[in-house]
């Protein structure tokens, strides 16, 4: 199945239905390759125009908060999340759809002037920045703690975990899929296969290779020394003008850690290759840096990787049976913003195993001739 976000909230899910769940991974969990396992994910309530996903927010977020109350320590930090534009906010733009939408929903953001801003976060270049708004609910979650911690909970409740355990195919027998095929040479037979296996989902399963990609983006970590200016309030998580850069990043975390990164088309690479970061990607960075935040420009990277994506053509989830084989779902197509979604995505997966109905079925679809102009993640950067 695979042992990411997806995977590990649809068996929870499953097991709470009253299915034996096995969850296999082909290494520890969390594992350090998959797109869930990093320090932090974005947790943000505004999506441009897109009420859908504001919508299904609003009830992530309150799930959020209550793991928070029952988890020993909290790995959700409620920062708020600040959105900045380089230009005035204009309709059809992401900041300015996402404020039109948070107040249409009741929420309450908060515009921002480069005085405000100045004065409130002193880290930014604020000149650089003319318009944009902070939204005080929302903020970032520990993402690798927090499937560790999911992990853990669902081996308390029944789900069976196999760690290091690689699946090399679908096991068929008769026209049906019957289980999956491990590395090892072990069969593991199952009524149903719910494959959430990220950027290597078109790997696994090659006649899905024209409707999902692996997609690469960088990932950079700082220690600034002067940690004032980068913890909360002063520095809640951020976007920068993020449709038209890219950019967006997180606030000092508990190891003393800034970490920026860039939504954007990325490029495309076989996530089992080097994960090397080329230099022109750097060089962005330093410019981003340099008219942003004049005290992080200068600073060594302490760290820097490559997030893998699993695209969809239209940025949507892929979540759906597939037609010709009713008893494999497919989980997938994260297009860089399904963690944020943990407290719901094992809820939707669980629904299309079940073959309940739902309002997000028709989204998260089976559509391999869908060839949309661009993809519809309003935040992301395709330039």
């Amino acid at each position: 199945m695979g042992a990411g976000v997806f995977g590990v909230t649809a068996a929870r899910e499953l097991t709470a239905r009253g299915w034996k769940v096995t969850l296999t991974d082909p290494g520890p969990i969390p594992n350090p390759l998959a797109a869930s396992t990093d320090i932090s994910k974005v947790v943000r309530l505004a999506y441009g125009s897109d009420e859908t996903y504001m919508e299904l927010m609003e009830e992530t977020l309150e799930i959020w908060r209550e793991w928070n109350r029952t988890w020993p320590e909290p790995f959700f930090h409620e920062t708020g999340v600040l959105m900045l534009t380089r230009t005035e906010m204009s309709p059809g733009g992401f900041e300015h759809e996402s404020f039109r939408m948070l107040e249409k929903r009741r929420h309450r953001p908060l515009r921002l002037t480069p005085a405000d801003l100045r004065k409130r976060f002193p880290g930014w270049k604020a000149q650089n920045y003319v318009d944009g708004f902070y939204q005080s609910e929302g903020g970032f979650a520990e993402s690798g703690l927090v499937v560790a911690r999911l992990a853990e909970i669902a081996r308390i409740e029944g789900v069976s975990i196999l760690p290091s355990s690689r699946i090399a195919g679908l096991s068929e027998e008769g026209g049906r899929i019957r289980g999956v095929r491990t590395a090892s040479g072990e069969t593991l037979a199952a009524d149903c296969v719910v494959i959430a296996t990220g950027a290597w989902t078109p790997v696994l399963l090659p006649r899905l290779a024209g409707s999902l990609q692996a997609t690469a983006h960088p990932i950079y970590h700082f220690r600034p020394p002067n940690r004032r200016l980068y913890t909360e309030p002063m520095f809640p998580v951020f976007t920068a003008d993020i449709s038209k850069t890219g950019w967006y990043g997180f606030p000092l975390n508990r190891d003393g850690i800034v970490k920026i990164a860039n939504h954007s088309a990325g490029w495309k690479r076989d996530p089992d290759l080097p994960r090397e970061i080329q230099p022109d990607e750097e060089r962005s960075l330093r410019s981003f840096l340099e008219d942003t935040f004049p005290t992080l420009a200068p600073l060594p990277i302490s760290e820097k990787r490559l997030c893998f994506y699993c695209d969809t053509r239209d940025e949507h989830f892929w979540i759906d049976r597939d037609p010709a084989h009713p008893e494999l779902v497919v989980a997938a197509g994260d297009s860089g913003h399904a963690f944020k979604f943990a407290p719901v995505l094992g809820r939707i997966i669980a629904d299309v195993v079940e073959d309940r109905p739902s309002g997000l079925r028709h989204r998260f679809r089976w559509r391999p001739g869908i060839e949309p102009p661009r993809g519809e993640e309003e935040s992301r950067h395709h330039g």
